[in-house]
């Protein structure tokens, strides 16, 4: 339904100007540059490096968090169907009990400093695991090199959400080249060339009335944004679209998954009229999605009635690759424009860094 705001709102996602007014970090420039941050990051892993011992392995881990976390999530479900041996994404200070000289880990920090991330790489490191670290710089590279442990070393001066090129490109293109997988390249070059082709479409040049990501920032804009993705590469990219909201437009925004949201979550739509009306709905969809799962959005959808709206994004593309970066470009952009609507400059992201302060903080005085 479109309200009294809405053409005024409009009019400011048509006025370039004014969004790079208020985007001084550049942050549209980077999401723009998707594209060329695949194709360097394909030429990044090519020239790295790796010992032979890291093929055969029995598991993998991946470990990292926020904009490098995601990495891990990525790579579980764009090697699910393929790889013989089971794929960990791990977000935090600690490794499984299994993790031993039989599992190749990958410790994942774009600035090389987060401290969940250097202790896994400890741990991995006394356990005989084989390690491959990603990374731009900081105190992982450092270690990395003392220690003659790979690292794939990517570029730097990015926020760590904008780096997602470099950080999962490398890990897919290893995997290959160790055997656990096939060989991506042609997978990541569709994506390179649809990514590139879907900017022109979505870009801050295209009008509002046929770009499909400053509707749907207008369509979320005042709302709480619930996006729903499933079991596969859709939940992912619906994971994805929630933390750029976050740290992006300055606003709440969660994610779930079907099937399981259908044995829960959708009792609260049958009950919270008034709760469902500040709710807007993202069904994130796939061509590939489970029969039954498409059966299951369908009826869920008869339950959003009092929902604010709901909107439906569909994958573009052949290969999963190309597939789920196109929902994560389309999300990416969805969350500049919605940042601009709150008239919030997309690039601090002031929370986590006094949060961060506030840990160093009682760190240092023993407070733990």
């Amino acid at each position: 339904m479109m309200t009294h705001l809405e053409p005024e709102l409009e009019l400011l996602l048509d006025d370039v100007d004014e969004m790079r007014r208020r985007d001084p970090g550049g942050m549209l420039n980077l999401v723009r540059g998707f594209s060329g941050q695949l194709q360097e990051a394909l030429r990044i892993s090519d020239n790295t490096e790796l010992p032979p011992n890291l093929g055969g392995l029995r598991n993998i881990v991946i470990a990292g968090l926020g904009g490098s976390g995601i990495t891990g999530d990525i790579i579980r479900e764009q090697t699910s169907d393929e790889t013989s041996v089971p794929v960990v994404a791990v977000k935090g200070y600690d490794l499984p009990a299994f993790v031993n000289s039989k599992t190749l880990v990958f410790a994942v920090s774009y600035s090389g400093n987060t401290e969940e991330t250097l202790g896994v790489y400890e741990t991995a490191r006394a356990r005989g695991a084989g390690l491959v670290c990603v990374t731009s710089g900081g105190q992982l590279l450092e270690a990395a090199r003392s220690d003659d442990v790979p690292v794939v070393v990517v570029p730097g001066g990015f926020p760590p959400r904008c780096a997602l090129a470099y950080l999962f490109t490398p890990i897919l293109v290893i995997l290959g080249r160790l055997g656990y997988t096939e060989d991506r390249r042609e997978a990541i070059a569709e994506a390179i060339q649809l990514t590139e082709d879907l900017t022109t479409v979505i870009d801050p040049e295209a009008p509002a009335s046929v770009n499909q990501a400053k509707r749907l920032a207008l369509a979320i804009y005042g709302k709480v944004p619930l996006i729903y993705g499933s079991t596969g590469i859709t939940s992912v990219a619906a994971l994805r679209w929630k933390t750029q909201i976050n740290e992006n437009s300055k606003a709440h925004a969660f994610w779930n998954v079907f099937p399981e949201l259908n044995h829960n979550e959708i009792v609260g739509w049958s009950a919270q009229p008034d709760i469902s009306r500040a709710l807007h709905v993202v069904l994130l969809r796939d061509k590939e999605d489970h029969l039954k799962v498409q059966r299951r959005i369908e009826i869920t959808k008869e339950f959003m009635t009092e929902a604010s709206g709901v909107s439906e994004v569909f994958s573009h593309g052949k290969t999963k690759e190309a597939r789920l970066l196109s929902l994560i470009h389309i999300g990416d952009f969805t969350s500049l424009y919605l940042a601009f609507l709150y008239d919030q400059d997309p690039t601090p992201i002031w929370a986590i860094e006094y949060f961060k302060e506030r840990l160093a903080d009682e760190n240092e005085r023993g407070s733990w």
